[in-house]
């Protein structure tokens, strides 16, 4: 028997009615053949981020390699890591897939160096301190858009399960088990990543592949960069081997993921929830410090770190002198011509979101309102923020190129 099967997220569960609603009725078709989590996948994969996660760090940044993993690759593998899981304990692999492949769509560019780099922005100017899973529901909920048969624009408007396990899916957690919550919260009383556990088993699921998803990714990366070579990964492989009877004959991605999955749905149980092994916890954090050390905390790595901070807080402060104007459109658009796709852009996603004095949004978006310059002081360096956060590393590096050359 499938040992999380009366628990699944589906239609007999008591909460289910809970775990599909949205803030907005959303529209039916007659033929659609789809559930509301399948829903959700769908509307998360055509939106404009999830395609944007093809030019975003992974861990290694500006790589001229098609080989080297990137925001979406690790998508996908923490889709791949947590369907396996949840159909071999009985979970709703339609809720686990959606999870996953919005999980990241709210990250930085850059990666994490990035998200550090915005936060530091978002604290010089007052505001709260920026984290890509808050980030992730935040463009869910009101960054991404889907065209309708009329072509007028709207918002996600995802069910609360997908939208928990997004906002919940915190990976860097030392725990040995994750069971889910019992409170049905408000998703946006969120302050900090991991400050709650995953409302469902599903994203509890996806919350533990996220982290055996990168594992020996990662290694695999630094290994055909040269950044580290095979004797520091065999020695690697010795120390893991030295823990129980389980021998590694490789590291490598196949035979990571393979161990992890395994072990995770041998010692998931409803009481204990979502867990490991504590031979597989003690592997996961060896190779965790072993990947800090030599991988994420290197050289190199900071070196970047200050680029990417020139690149980002250099067209920070452009846009926020362009707009901290009384007319801010007309500022903005007297310096079009010099920096036309950083100007022409932010222009357009003013009009998607934002409701500005003596200007007109296009009648074709029908989504919230993000940005309240009438009401809110913080509203430019909000805009700003978001906007940045949302571009593509090659698409900020284009940016950033056109403030730099004549």
């Amino acid at each position: 028997m499938k040992k999380f099967e009366k628990v699944a997220m589906n239609n007999q569960n008591r909460d289910y009615n809970k775990a599909t609603h949205r803030n907005h009725q959303l529209y039916d078709r007659q033929n659609d053949l789809r559930s509301d989590f399948a829903r959700d996948y769908t509307r998360i994969i055509f939106s404009q981020a999830y395609r944007r996660l093809k030019h975003k760090t992974q861990v290694f940044f500006a790589v001229n390699d098609d080989h080297v993993c990137t925001r979406i690759e690790h998508v996908n593998l923490v889709e791949s890591v947590s369907y396996t899981i949840a159909l071999e304990l009985g979970l709703n692999t339609e809720l686990t897939k959606a999870i996953a492949a919005g999980h990241d769509l709210g990250h930085a560019p850059f990666g994490h160096g990035g998200e550090h780099i915005l936060t530091d922005i978002s604290m010089q100017h007052e505001l709260n301190k920026f984290w890509h899973e808050k980030n992730s529901l935040h463009f869910v909920d009101n960054i991404e858009l889907l065209e309708d048969d009329n072509h007028h624009w709207h918002n996600l408007n995802l069910t609360y399960a997908v939208r928990d396990g997004i906002i919940s899916h915190c990976g860097e957690m030392n725990q040995r088990y994750i069971q889910k919550r019992d409170e049905y919260i408000d998703l946006n009383e969120y302050h900090y990543a991991g400050e709650y556990n995953p409302w469902t088993y599903e994203g509890c699921v996806v919350k533990m592949a996220d982290k055996i998803a990168y594992l020996a990714r990662d290694i695999e990366d630094a290994l055909r960069l040269h950044i580290i070579d095979e004797n520091k990964v065999f020695d690697l492989m010795q120390q893991l081997n030295q823990i129980d009877d389980f021998q590694f004959r490789a590291i490598n991605n196949g035979t990571v993921v393979n161990y992890f999955i395994f072990d995770v749905i041998n010692n998931s149980n409803i009481v204990q929830g979502i867990g490991l092994s504590e031979a597989a916890l003690k592997r996961m954090k060896i190779i965790m410090d072993f990947n800090y050390k030599n991988i994420y905390e290197i050289d190199r790595v900071k070196i970047h770190v200050q680029y990417v901070s020139l690149i980002l807080n250099g067209i920070f402060d452009l846009l926020y002198k362009l707009g901290n104007n009384d007319d801010m459109i007309a500022s903005l658009k007297s310096q079009q011509s010099q920096y036309p796709k950083l100007i022409s852009h932010y222009l357009t996603w003013l009009d998607k979101y934002a409701c500005i004095d003596n200007y007109s949004r296009d009648n074709i978006y029908e989504n919230n309102i993000v940005y309240d310059f009438t009401h809110d002081k913080k509203a430019l360096e909000k805009s700003i923020i978001d906007y940045l956060a949302g571009m593509s590393d090659s698409f900020l590096i284009q940016a950033f190129n056109e403030m730099i050359t004549f």
